[in-house]
């Protein structure tokens, strides 16, 4: 519960912008939401499957082939970014396709991957034959 009488024990001046702030921090609703969508691509195979599906809309069968993984542990990533939304899945006869979601969220959570990807590892890519130190594999 928000408390009228709020003060910080040193005060600055800025008591306008930490009332502001402290208004924000009692949503932990937002927050919750947001630690949610993190943690969905907390795992670095989710986080290639989510890229890979931001790209391209695939079957289980190819993204396993292209993960180097085994079927039931990519259906298991692909539950996990379905039931959080990030996902969508489609049914051609017996196959199902499935691919990223048509979201902001999404949007920006690939946005943001990439521009991570490219800040925490710039040289890797650039050329197509430099590798860089810091990114095994």
């Amino acid at each position: 519960m928000k408390n009228e009488e709020f003060k910080l024990p040193h005060s600055h001046g800025e008591t306008e912008i930490i009332n502001e702030m402290e208004n924000t921090l009692l949503k932990t609703g937002c927050f919750e939401r947001v630690t949610d969508i993190f943690s969905q691509v907390s795992d670095p195979n989710r986080l290639k499957i989510f890229w890979l599906l931001c790209h391209y809309e695939e079957c289980v069968i190819n993204i396993s082939a292209i993960m180097h993984m085994s079927s039931p542990a990519v259906s298991h990533h692909l539950k996990t970014l379905k039931s959080s939304g990030l996902i969508t899945s489609r049914r051609e006869g017996k196959e199902v396709y499935y691919k990223a979601a048509d979201t902001p969220v999404c949007h920006m959570l690939l946005s943001a991957t990439e521009e991570l990807m490219e800040a925490s590892c710039p040289i890797h890519g650039h050329d197509g034959k430099t590798s860089c130190t810091a990114c095994p594999g």
